[in-house]
């Protein structure tokens, strides 16, 4: 059972960033601008962040000791990452992109760069099997696929204008 554990939390993870662009996309609606939503972003990280990075430390028993160094470092470059994909995230959106294509192409480009980064870090360690080629051409396949088959609302149509207001008489009586 606990070799399902890290399957249950990335489907988890992938169900959180799946509903995220369309989730994203509503608050650009209400707050009327693509940038007040990224404050809010920061603002959700900075409390589940550090709030859930101290919760699991007090569940673990961890100290802040030795919480500097390369570690730290690493630790600062992921949130970096983060924190600039939710920005080129919003700024996808706010140029135009429908969450229906972008989170696709997030998705799919995401999983290529994470094993390219896996191949650059394991090379001339270990072969490259040559179905990651084929993987890889089929996440762009289909991600294509599904962004544009996926069904979404069409924007809202302007509302209908009343008839101009004619003079003379009213017609026939």
């Amino acid at each position: 059972m606990k070799d399902f554990v890290p399957i249950v939390f990335a489907l988890l993870t992938g169900l959180f960033w799946g509903t995220y662009g369309p989730v994203l996309a509503e608050s650009r609606t209400f707050l009327k601008s693509p940038f007040k939503p990224y404050v809010a972003i920061g603002i959700a990280y900075l409390i589940w962040g550090i709030g859930g990075g101290i919760a699991g430390m007090l569940y673990k028993n961890d100290k802040f000791e030795g919480f500097t160094g390369p570690g730290m470092l690493w630790g600062l470059a992921a949130g970096t990452l983060g924190a600039w994909g939710a920005l080129t995230l919003t700024l996808a959106m706010f140029n135009g992109g429908k969450p229906y294509v972008v989170m696709p192409i997030v998705f799919g480009s995401a999983v290529t760069v994470a094993a390219l980064v896996g191949v650059w870090q394991t090379a001339g360690k270990t072969s490259v099997n040559p179905m990651l080629w084929v993987g890889i051409l089929g996440i762009v396949v289909c991600a294509a696929i599904v962004a544009y088959n996926t069904p979404h609302v069409a924007p809202h149509a302007k509302p209908a204008e009343a008839p101009a207001a004619t003079t003379g008489s009213p017609g026939p009586s």
